[in-house]
């Protein structure tokens, strides 16, 4: 038995087409499935290993390098590595927040539609049928979890490997004090919540370059070239307050969020930036999708 419907997909016939009895739009490819297929794919496995692997490596150098140069004697963030696995985790976070952690977003985000159109599927997927919305959201959803996942999974090895390495104790913030452990493990929380929401504007980017290109690579290239743009841009002291409205130039305000009163004014207007940005390019994407006539 088959029921008709109305087919609103661009580049086809307009009219009504048959559909098998049963069907629901809402129930095509569900996010199990979506999340299933690329948690199967290579690029995640690499992904997920190089994150897991930089602790060890940041062990093993601190390890063989002896003790920091201190230019002044003044002690910074780095230097406070070693005196515990939450001072270990926090150093991961700083090291990697400028441009490790950009690489999983664009990657999980740029290369899920696009990948799709390069391998000649996307059009199959569409005529399945799947809602064009209802396909962009699912990979949308997907991308932003397995993003989120990554940046959970360093600081949770980072913390495991500095207190085998290092012992469990409070976070020493270097400008004085300390943070007990457990005030310390919700902080990091915190930390990585904020790194999560200020990556969204790579998201955004690395998304609507992936509907716009049957190229993976130029989706995931473009986002992150865009990034590493914005943060020459925030280097530059000469444009001065304008630097407030680039993203970059709040990446690292988390780090007021481990000091022993924090403040949160930095996060909150760095928050709102990224937010902006990102729901007017993933506006963008699923606009340019849907009028979109996909032919691979």
């Amino acid at each position: 038995m088959s029921t008709l419907t109305e087919r609103n997909e661009p580049g086809l016939p307009a009219g009504p087409v048959e559909v098998a009895d049963g069907y629901r739009a809402g129930r095509t490819l569900p996010l199990r499935v979506e999340l299933v297929r690329q948690l199967k794919r290579r690029r995640t496995f690499v992904m997920g290993a190089i994150l897991a692997l930089l602790p060890f490596v940041l062990v093993i150098a601190f390890a063989i390098g002896g003790e920091p140069d201190r230019p002044g004697g003044r002690v910074n963030l780095m230097d406070t590595a070693t005196a515990s696995g939450a001072n270990f985790a926090a150093v991961n976070l700083f090291v990697s927040a400028g441009f490790l952690l950009v690489i999983p977003v664009a990657l999980f985000c740029g290369d899920t539609v696009a990948s799709e159109a390069g391998w000649s599927s996307l059009r199959y997927l569409l005529a399945a049928p799947v809602p064009r919305m209802r396909l962009l959201w699912s990979k949308l959803i997907v991308g932003l979890g397995l993003s989120l996942a990554a940046m959970v999974l360093l600081p949770v090895v980072a913390l495991a490997v500095g207190t085998a390495a290092y012992g469990w104790g409070p976070l020493q913030i270097p400008t004085g004090g300390a943070l007990d452990p457990g005030t310390a493990a919700q902080r990091l929380v915190v930390v990585v919540a904020y790194l999560f929401v200020s990556q969204l504007v790579t998201a955004g980017l690395a998304f609507w370059l992936s509907t716009r290109t049957d190229a993976p690579l130029g989706a995931v290239g473009g986002a992150v070239g865009l990034t590493i743009v914005g943060n020459v841009l925030d280097a530059v002291t000469a444009l001065g307050d304008w630097r407030h409205f680039l993203p970059a130039h709040w990446q690292f305000a988390w780090a007021d969020a481990v000091q022993p009163s924090p403040e949160w004014s930095g996060m909150i207007q760095g928050a709102a930036v990224s937010v902006t940005y990102a729901l007017v390019l993933f506006a963008l994407a699923f606009r340019g999708f849907v009028r979109k006539d996909v032919v691979s």
